[in-house]
């Protein structure tokens, strides 16, 4: 059976593929739109680390990439990447201050005169359809401000699972005093998404090679991770 346009027959298996792929790219857009996500990227050459991106999506996949020298010692510029799974509270914090913010379609930034360099920063909303991004360097929005500071706090937790990472491999001497600092940071609502660091820190807490005081501290901060 085939159907006559103008001068050119179609046969109808053409019309079902061609339906069948109209309602792929309906379904797929459909499917970006129930999953937005919102991204905070710092480029700020000479910090630790001097360039990162955080991902987190409304179904709670996040992924994290940093760029920059493992410590204030390290001369070697390394590429690092991590996916992991959002906390229900964090991602709903996340959109909800998004929201407040109109999505980023503003300015942000506040044009304050004689401001310190903090690094540049960008939010980008992606809603599937035309991301909309805005960089700052400083922004008296409040909500702004709080999406700035968890995002934060979520980079330094992430770089705490870069180190101790290296650390177990290469060097296990230092992992009493990176758990030490993380232990300071944990206990002053320093860090976001502790679950991130989860397995490195349980992979420390389990290894009777390492040393006592470096296992309890490990354990101690896997306690902390909310269930």
């Amino acid at each position: 059976m085939s159907f006559l346009t103008g001068r050119k027959q179609f046969p109808s298996g053409y019309w079902c593929a061609a339906l069948c792929l109209s309602i792929l790219v309906f379904a797929g857009s459909l499917r970006a739109q129930s999953n937005p996500s919102v991204s905070f990227t710092l480029d700020f050459p000479g910090s630790q680390p001097e360039h990162y991106t955080i991902r987190v999506a409304a179904d709670g996949k996040a992924t994290y990439e940093s760029r920059g020298p493992l410590n204030s010692t390290s001369e070697a510029t390394d590429d690092f990447h991590i996916n992991f799974e959002a906390s229900p509270p964090t991602r709903e914090r996340i959109f909800a201050l998004t929201d407040k913010a109109h999505r980023f379609s503003g300015d942000l930034e506040s044009h304050r005169k004689n401001l310190a360099s903090t690094g540049n920063k960008t939010l980008t909303y992606d809603d599937g359809s035309k991301p909309v991004s805005a960089s700052f360097n400083y922004s008296n929005q409040v909500p702004v401000q709080e999406l700035t500071r968890l995002f934060q706090d979520m980079s330094s937790t992430l770089e705490f699972a870069r180190r101790l990472n290296f650390y177990y491999r290469y060097q296990k001497l230092a992992l009493d005093a990176e758990l030490k600092r993380m232990e300071e940071l944990a206990k002053g609502n320093g860090l976001a998404e502790l679950q991130a660091a989860e397995p490195i820190l349980r992979q420390i807490a389990d290894d009777p090679s390492v040393i006592n005081v470096v296992r309890a501290r490990a354990k101690g901060l896997t306690e902390r991770i909310a269930r």
